[in-house]
């Protein structure tokens, strides 16, 4: 039996586990949506960068989505 390690020439495995946990725990993602995305998807899901350049929204435009996308729906009593 090998001792699970990979051999220098061999690419290491992927982190299953990690994965799943970002996935599920801090995304919340159903288990339907988690196995639907792409590989692609789930790099960049797990390895997150801002794009260069990128600057936080000013309050008025953090306030302008905040009415667009509003957190609670308005409309409950």
């Amino acid at each position: 039996m090998g001792s699970g390690r990979p051999k220098a020439d061999e690419p290491a495995a992927f982190p299953w586990d990690e994965a799943m946990a970002v996935g599920f725990g801090v995304l919340r993602l159903s288990p339907e949506a988690f196995w639907k995305m792409t590989p692609r998807e789930l790099s960049g899901v797990l390895s997150p960068r801002r794009q260069a350049g990128a600057a936080a929204p000013s309050a008025t435009g953090l306030f302008g989505l905040m009415r667009r996308f509003p957190d609670i729906d308005r409309q409950s009593p």
